[in-house]
């Protein structure tokens, strides 16, 4: 067993785990965070998708002895309580939700490229999601949220 400190949403915490564990088992069995999914559990599908220091990752293929000093942002971190942020709620305006399972990897990946780059073009989009399936979308509408939600937040500040 090791000793882990890190940042989980925004709060520091310290647990102790083998370091072999995946991020995805620590993050649903420890921390009960159960919007993180696991599709393929071999970093094909990003269903898995959390935050790691700002980028997206696979939490599937993250060993628990290496997120030590870490940041880890999961879905549940984008809502303000009930006010969804603004990605989460173009995602339902736009409909680029259906069966969901998809939803929260393909939300962090685009709130990554988004934290990275705020006027991203059709293509930066499309590339920043290509590590993340939907067999539901056709990802038009994926696409489509993600520029809104651009256009909205940088409309926000001017």
């Amino acid at each position: 067993m090791i000793t882990l400190n890190f940042k989980l949403n925004g709060k520091h915490v310290s647990i102790e785990a083998e370091p072999y564990i995946r991020l995805i088992d620590l993050l649903r069995d420890q921390f009960n965070l159960t919007g993180t999914k696991e599709g393929c559990g071999v970093g094909e599908c990003g269903a898995c998708t959390v935050l790691m220091n700002k980028r997206a990752v696979n939490s599937c293929l993250v060993l628990a002895g290496q997120i030590n000093g870490s940041e880890i942002e999961t879905i549940e971190s984008l809502a303000d309580g009930k006010l969804l942020h603004p990605l989460q709620r173009n995602f339902l305006e736009q409909g680029a939700v259906q069966c969901g399972y998809c939803t929260p990897g393909m939300i962090l990946s685009s709130y990554a490229l988004l934290d990275q780059n705020p006027n991203p073009s059709e293509e930066e989009i499309t590339e920043a999601i290509a590590g993340n399936l939907c067999r539901c979308t056709g990802y038009k509408q994926i696409v489509d949220a993600v520029k809104a939600t651009a256009k909205e937040l940088n409309s926000n500040k001017k």
